[in-house]
């Protein structure tokens, strides 16, 4: 179908009807499911027009990637503020490990405010928190949701002959209905529904694709603590809760992969790969300062001939050198002109040297010849 036709032929945007009682989940997600639908109308149309048979499950797949294309390229600028809050996390831990000594084993309600306080004041002083890290995954799943909804809502819509919330007409409701990958499984067909109807192939894809989602899941987490973290952060709380969230958080792409659609696990493991394909270049161009990244990429620079500047930019190793010696220059000349501390010294020490001892003010007698001119006085006295 001409894209243009598609526009054309859609109706005024209203939100769907509900089909009796108020659905707030639905009338929330429905401007994200118009959205969505915009987006895979429009790649369906493009790949469309350069030749792929429009009802092909290999088409409607490709839509899918170009949906996650569209929303990780969008989820960039949030990308880049969850790799600076991490970096900012990872700089305030020896400071964070020290509230938490001082108030170890303390378990009244005051220490325990006081302690989250002090906490508070560090993320407030650095500007970051723990949730900035997960804005990225926290955007993404409405987005997630609305996919999921659409998708879910594409053998109903199918069955009353009526087509979607906005762009996906009846004719391309009817096109995702019947498209199936490699000629065999349908995209809004779930694990347990292959299970039900026993078609081996979709349950074979379907495992295999949720096998590969736990797969890349675990290694993009194992990328971040095995390469991307200093030898101070691998010694606090948060390490090893990235630890335990490495074996425990790709678990739940099974759920995923029993109850969700097939185009829903298509677009999570797509969305997976572009992770860790994300991961693998930050880890490899911006790793954390101090992690064993950061290592291998000054030994890499290194044989280049290369080397990092103070302010972290690639320099000639002449360069780097040349201001490293004058680094050492300043620092040695700052070491001279500083003022030399007194060692302090015992009154009698003072004394024996024809020193005034520290304390004492000038044109004052010590206590020594006080005490003795003291005693004099009153023998003379007597």
């Amino acid at each position: 179908m001409d894209l243009m036709s598609a526009l054309a032929s859609t109706p005024s945007p209203s939100p769907a009807p509900t089909g009796g009682g108020f659905d707030l989940f639905g009338i929330i997600l429905w401007p994200l499911k118009w959205a969505v639908e915009a987006v895979l109308v429009f790649w369906h149309w493009f790949f469309t027009a350069v030749g792929l048979p429009p009802a092909d499950g290999i088409t409607w797949v490709l839509s899918i990637v170009g949906l996650v294309i569209v929303v990780r390229s969008a989820l960039i600028p949030l990308f880049v503020r969850q790799i600076k809050s991490q970096r900012k996390m990872m700089e305030i831990a020896p400071e964070l490990r020290k509230v938490q000594e001082k108030y170890k084993g303390k378990k009244d309600q005051l220490s325990r405010e006081a302690m989250s306080r002090e906490t508070m004041a560090l993320y407030k002083k650095h500007g970051t928190t723990p949730v900035s890290s997960c804005l990225p995954l926290l955007v993404q799943m409405p987005v997630f949701f609305a996919l999921y909804s659409v998708l879910s809502d594409v053998t109903k819509h199918y069955d009353a002959g009526i087509g979607g919330v906005g762009l996906l007409s009846a004719e391309l409701t009817a096109e995702f209905y019947n498209a199936k990958l490699f000629g065999v499984a349908s995209l809004h067909e779930t694990l347990i529904q292959a299970f039900q109807t026993g078609n081996t192939p979709a349950i074979i894809i379907l495992i295999t694709l949720v096998v590969l989602m736990i797969a890349s899941q675990f290694f993009t987490q194992l990328q971040i603590i095995s390469k991307n973290l200093s030898p101070e952060a691998k010694t606090g709380q948060a390490y090893q809760m990235q630890r335990i969230m490495l074996y425990i958080l790709p678990l739940g792409f099974i759920f995923s992969g029993v109850f969700f659609p097939l185009g829903v696990v298509i677009y999570w493991f797509v969305s997976n790969l572009w992770t860790m394909g994300q991961q693998f270049l930050v880890i490899r161009e911006m790793p954390t300062p101090g992690s064993d990244a950061a290592k291998a990429r000054e030994e890499r620079l290194a044989r280049k001939g290369k080397a990092l500047d103070a302010s972290g930019k690639v320099v000639p190793m002449e360069k780097y050198v040349a201001e490293q010696q004058r680094l050492y220059e300043e620092a040695e000349r700052a070491k001279a002109t500083a003022p030399k501390r007194q060692q302090p010294v015992s009154k009698q020490r003072a004394k024996k040297q024809g020193q005034k001892p520290p304390g004492q003010k000038p044109g004052a007698r010590p206590a020594a010849e006080t005490d003795s001119s003291g005693s004099a006085g009153s023998g003379s006295g007597s």
